[in-house]
């Protein structure tokens, strides 16, 4: 018989996790459409102030050039000789030949820098209208997605109820091919496969727990939150055992002291961070997210993060050209796209471009 082993109980943890409204994968989608419908709500903002910017900006160089044109012309018929008398009496300084062409003069470079100002809020509004173009697909997208990870979520409740009732007839293809779409690696299919082909040897006693608990009153979480606990104090070692948990455990551990839920990730994402691993590093970007307000959820939708030597040294870069939390949340393939010196090269060429780096969305950097 196999025992419900912390190896065992972590894996039940994430299936029954899986099978819920609180499932990972459907929170962390209806997260990214909450955060795409902000966005669309935002550039659908911006492209209307933009337009209303360039259609003044249009209206401007019109009228201008025709003012221009009409005053040019008026000063072009004036004589001063026919006003010598009364400009001379009044102490006018009137030169309408001297005023013409200053006019001439300053007439293309002011249309030429309204031009230019046109051109600039043109291109931004193709970024923006770029941005919500992406917005609108995800969030399209995320509807297909959700149905899916649904209909998956029904066949996973299925054969849950086929094990617990002592009646499941699937092969293990059909189950592993189905966790397979929950993104668990070939060990974790095998191993869930068997649980629920010889449900004996484990499931039944931790659905046994839950239900004993349900009977108690207690919330699901609180009993994977026991179930936890109880583990650990079975398998705690004497006095004289030295505890030895392998690296993935202990990444495991720190994730959790750090504040993740390490159901969160993947265990690609683990072995990912593993090799790469730097406990020091984890830790001083972790915190200093948190010192910042941003999100912890950022790392977990982008592990590169986690270890990133560079990540607070262009945090602060970003905070220093005026960019809020908020805005590197929504935004983290910035931080992975470039090093450091790839960053201050871009804010650089925003700058030389006579562009604000605060006002230009990340998306566009």
């Amino acid at each position: 018989m196999k025992m419900l082993t912390a190896e065992i109980t972590k894996l039940l943890d994430k299936l029954y996790n899986l099978r819920g409204e609180d499932s990972v994968i459907l929170s962390k989608m209806e997260k990214e459409r909450k955060s795409a419908e902000e966005t669309k709500e935002r550039t659908t903002n911006e492209k209307k102030v933009l337009q209303e910017k360039i259609e003044s900006l249009t209206e401007e160089e019109r009228v201008l050039g025709e003012e221009g044109e009409k005053l040019v012309s008026a000063l072009s018929g004036i004589k001063t000789d026919d006003f010598k008398l009364v400009l001379e009496k009044l102490k006018v300084d009137f030169n309408p030949d001297k005023l013409s062409e200053e006019v001439e003069k300053l007439l293309p470079k002011t249309i030429s820098k309204v031009q230019e100002d046109t051109k600039k809020a043109e291109d931004e509004l193709v970024k923006v209208e770029s941005e919500m173009n992406t917005a609108v697909a995800t969030i399209e997208e995320l509807g297909i997605r959700k149905d899916e990870a649904l209909e998956n979520q029904t066949r996973l409740n299925e054969y849950f109820e086929l094990a617990l009732n002592g009646n499941i007839n699937i092969t293990r293809d059909s189950i592993t091919s189905l966790l397979e779409k929950f993104d668990f690696n070939e060990d974790e299919q095998r191993e869930a496969a068997k649980l629920l082909m010889f449900p004996e040897d484990a499931l039944f006693d931790y659905e046994n727990k839950l239900q004993n608990a349900e009977r108690e009153g207690k919330s699901i979480s609180e009993v994977f939150a026991e179930a936890k606990e109880n583990v650990a104090e079975e398998e705690e070692p004497s006095a004289e055992e030295e505890i030895v948990l392998s690296p993935k455990e202990e990444l495991i551990n720190l994730l959790t002291e750090l504040g993740f839920d390490y159901l969160d990730f993947t265990n690609n994402d683990l072995d990912k961070v593993l090799a790469n691993y730097n406990k020091a590093d984890l830790t001083k970007n972790v915190t200093f997210a948190k010192d910042n307000n941003i999100d912890l959820d950022m790392f977990v939708d982008n592990v590169e993060l986690l270890y990133d030597k560079e990540f607070e040294s262009k945090i602060r870069k970003l905070v220093e050209v005026g960019k809020e939390p908020i805005d590197i949340y929504l935004n983290p393939n910035i931080l992975i796209k470039y090093n450091k010196d790839a960053l201050d090269n871009v804010i650089d060429k925003l700058r030389n471009s006579g562009l604000d780096p605060k006002k230009v969305p990340l998306i566009a950097y």
